[in-house]
């Protein structure tokens, strides 16, 4: 029997499910503080976990101590806490130790999945759910576009008037987003306000996913390919450029959606992504992927190949680098 699509796949999301849905993803159901282990060659981990034990523990302190930090004036009682580091570092790990750590209400989402949220509730009813939350975690901060960046600075201007704390990861500090994106010197107002109400802790270290690890795996032959998929209960076979024409028709926050059930990935015919719209979709996929922890197996170019030299030159060079080091090692 043939493997089923993901490109046949029309998945759903309506809008009252969307903030019930914000919760960390199933890979970091059961992460903690005490479960991130520390680089012992790498300081900042260590102090990057106390920073956020600390940063918990004021937000869990309930109305009066949350509200009491906001006028203190110690730079490390800012109403958000803001990861800044490379990939394979543990961020996410420790945002959604964060998350796990504070009693609700809460949201937990990737930056694409807010804005998603913002567009389908509106602006002013995104505000009022949210506004009545402890904590709002926001995984993968980056801010891609103009419109982008007039939404979320305004939305945790909001948020953080209402006593929302905000934690967000990224790879870039945040009075540098969007740089090599677009104009962003025209928005440094509205940015350098947002990046002023986060404390930056830095999370310094080498990929722990590739620490001693082998390179990824060869790519396998069509008909090996179709074996293994057809062998493997609850996997999908998609030809690449199918799957890609598919994304194109897909909003990203619904991407993981998309993946409910899926056991395995196989993509046959895999090439380097031909535009950079193409790539940061698949930038996305791959970080809903390694969410879940579906593995994925692939024939044609290498998973290492994915991203053109002149794309890893560029403005989303992290971005990309991060989707290859998840996607090589869902591939083993």
């Amino acid at each position: 029997m043939s493997a089923p699509r993901l490109s046949d796949r029309d998945p759903r999301v309506e809008p009252d499910e969307l903030v019930g849905a914000m919760v960390p993803p199933p890979r970091f159901d059961t992460v903690r503080f005490a479960t991130y282990l520390p680089n012992p060659d790498e300081p900042s981990q260590a102090a990057a976990v106390e920073a956020c034990e600390a940063f918990a523990e004021r937000v869990s302190a309930g109305e009066r101590g949350w509200f009491g930090s906001l006028f203190r004036k110690s730079p490390q009682d800012k109403p958000g806490l803001y990861l800044d580091g490379g990939f394979g570092v543990g961020k996410t790990h420790l945002l959604a130790s964060i998350w796990h750590a504070v009693p609700g209400p809460k949201s937990y989402g990737t930056f694409v999945e807010l804005t998603n949220l913002v567009g389908a509730l509106g602006f002013a009813e995104a505000v009022r759910r949210l506004s009545a939350h402890k904590l709002l975690a926001i995984d993968e901060f980056e801010l891609d576009d103009p419109g982008d960046t007039m939404l979320v600075t305004r939305l945790i201007k909001e948020l953080a008037a209402a006593g929302v704390a905000v934690a967000a990861t990224s790879n870039t500090l945040p009075d540098k987003l969007g740089e090599g994106r677009f104009a962003a010197a025209d928005f440094l107002r509205e940015i350098q306000s947002m990046s002023a109400k986060f404390t930056v802790v830095r999370v310094d270290g080498p990929d722990y996913r590739h620490r001693g690890l082998p390179d990824a795996p060869e790519p396998m032959t069509d008909d090996e390919l179709t074996a293994r998929a057809e062998g493997t209960p609850g996997a999908t076979l998609d030809d690449f450029a199918g799957l890609c024409a598919r994304l194109a028709r897909l909003h990203p926050s619904r991407y993981g959606r998309l993946l409910d059930g899926v056991t395995a990935v196989h993509l046959r015919g895999v090439a380097p992504a031909p535009d950079q719209a193409v790539a940061l979709r698949l930038v996305a996929l791959g970080d809903r992927l390694y969410d879940r922890d579906i593995p994925v197996a692939v024939s044609g170019a290498p998973l290492s190949e994915l991203f053109t030299e002149e794309m890893l030159r560029g403005g989303y060079r992290k971005k990309y680098l991060r989707a290859v080091s998840r996607l090589v090692a869902l591939s083993r």
